[in-house]
């Protein structure tokens, strides 16, 4: 009979020194808090990004997302800037039956966005593009689970597409924070 020995211990070592060797060659969370519990450079600067209106279903979802993600704490602080996005989501079938029905879709979502002061010269600051692919399955052609299906492919490719674009974002803004003034 083999006996197994706990491996606790040795996974905690290992990330004690994991959690040592970044934290000495400067790593810092993306969102992390400041001292003192204010929020860190990322946060601080997306809480000041205005996301305006976007048209149709699709971008009302992405719109909410990076609101989400924005304000994450509340802090209700003033706008700076405004991002701009546009934005598409494809369908496409992938994989054709026979009879050239499809059993498969595949989903992908493209945006643009622009970063810009809030001033009158609405100056550039940052750019950059997303892309996700997702994708659901179309089973015994039935029309409102498809639906369904195809609302819920929908929903995680806003989802993800405001991650892109919140994680660029927060990455703009802890290097600006960085840079000598």
């Amino acid at each position: 009979m083999m006996r197994r020995t706990p491996r606790a211990p040795t996974r905690r070592l290992l990330l004690l020194g994991t959690a040592g060797a970044l934290a000495g060659c400067g790593f810092r969370p993306l969102y992390a808090t400041a001292d003192g519990g204010a929020p860190g450079p990322a946060a601080a600067g997306l809480a000041t990004v205005y996301v305006p209106v976007l048209p149709e279903r699709t971008g009302q979802l992405i719109r909410q997302a990076l609101q989400q993600r924005f304000e994450g704490a509340g802090t209700g602080a003033a706008k700076k800037y405004q991002l701009d996005v546009t934005y598409n989501v494809a369908n496409e079938g992938v994989a054709i039956q026979r009879d050239s029905s499809t059993s498969r879709v595949r989903l992908v979502g493209t945006a643009n966005w622009v970063l810009r002061r809030l001033a009158l010269d609405r100056t550039p600051l940052a750019s950059g593009s997303a892309r996700v692919l997702d994708g659901f399955n179309i089973l015994n052609q039935q029309y409102f689970a498809a639906d369904l299906e195809s609302g819920a492919a929908t929903a995680r490719v806003t989802q993800a597409l405001a991650d892109q674009i919140t994680q660029r974002l927060g990455i703009y803004f802890q290097q600006r924070a960085a840079a000598p003034a």
